[in-house]
């Protein structure tokens, strides 16, 4: 009789260090988790990112028709903000319908005003510039081409990549 006593004391005392040790360590993921929630999420609000200047000439000054630099490069999650200018006599598209379809669009920016929701093409005339801020979302490369009649054939062509 002494020895089922032991053994059911045994038993019940397991339980109790199972329950012990269940209470302690969901505190603790309970603690981890609230403590840790504010940073997770000012992590994961990619908009709230510092974002990172890239700049594009759509011309140049002595009217040649391209893009300086042809090619861009952005990476998947990262906040951006684009300068583009038109240094030239002409006016001149940045197009890139598919590169559009694979970012958000934080803002676009000219002279105090902001434009937001999706950019398809943006129009520059001569001595004119805009900032564009855009979170890249999915990988890929993408055409970019000015649609101005003659500019493509003339060399107004580029490439944009965005990589993971």
């Amino acid at each position: 009789m002494l020895s089922v006593h032991l053994s059911v004391l045994h038993v019940v005392r397991i339980a109790m260090l199972s329950w012990v040790y269940r209470c302690l360590l969901l505190g603790l993921c309970l603690l981890t988790l609230w403590a840790g929630i504010p940073d997770m999420a000012a992590a994961r609000d990619l908009s709230k990112q510092t974002p990172q200047d890239q700049s594009i000439q759509l011309g140049t000054a002595d009217s040649q028709l391209m893009f300086v630099p042809k090619d861009l490069t952005f990476r998947n999650g990262s906040l951006y903000r684009l300068h583009l200018s038109n240094p030239s006599q002409l006016k001149h598209y940045f197009t890139a319908k598919d590169f559009a379809d694979a970012i958000w669009t934080r803002k676009l920016e000219v002279a105090g005003v902001e434009i937001k929701g999706q950019i398809r093409e943006i129009e520059l005339k001569p001595g004119a510039s805009v900032e564009w801020q855009f979170i890249p979302l999915k990988s890929g490369v993408y055409s970019l081409v000015c649609t101005i009649p003659g500019h493509a054939e003339a060399g107004m062509l580029g490439q944009i990549t965005i990589s993971d």
